[in-house]
């Protein structure tokens, strides 16, 4: 399976954080996703981008928090996070760029 232009779509980004880095030892890890993305598309661009299989997606939709950007009030945007868990043997490097 190819990457084809539409998977750097559906991720966004790997989120590197406390938790993240406790799920990798779980082999796990976390993406940022597109907030449209599906867990058969996340799954499907994963296993197309690095190479591995992919045994689960668990996905987490956090809403923006009202917060006060110099002195002014605004809201962070709507995230959406993808807790992606590998077979067994395959690993992936988020520290490194893809």
């Amino acid at each position: 399976m190819s990457a084809k232009p539409e998977h750097y779509d559906v991720i966004v980004k790997p989120v590197i954080t406390e938790k993240a880095t406790m799920a990798s030892e779980a082999n796990a890890v976390v993406f940022q996703v597109a907030r449209e993305a599906t867990k058969p598309q996340i799954k499907e661009a994963v296993e197309a981008l690095f190479g591995v299989k992919v045994k689960a997606v668990n996905t987490t939709l956090t809403k923006g928090k009202a917060k006060r950007f110099r002195g002014r009030p605004g809201v962070r945007s709507d995230v959406k996070k993808a807790y992606v868990t590998l077979e067994e043997g395959n690993s992936i490097d988020v520290t490194t760029g893809l």
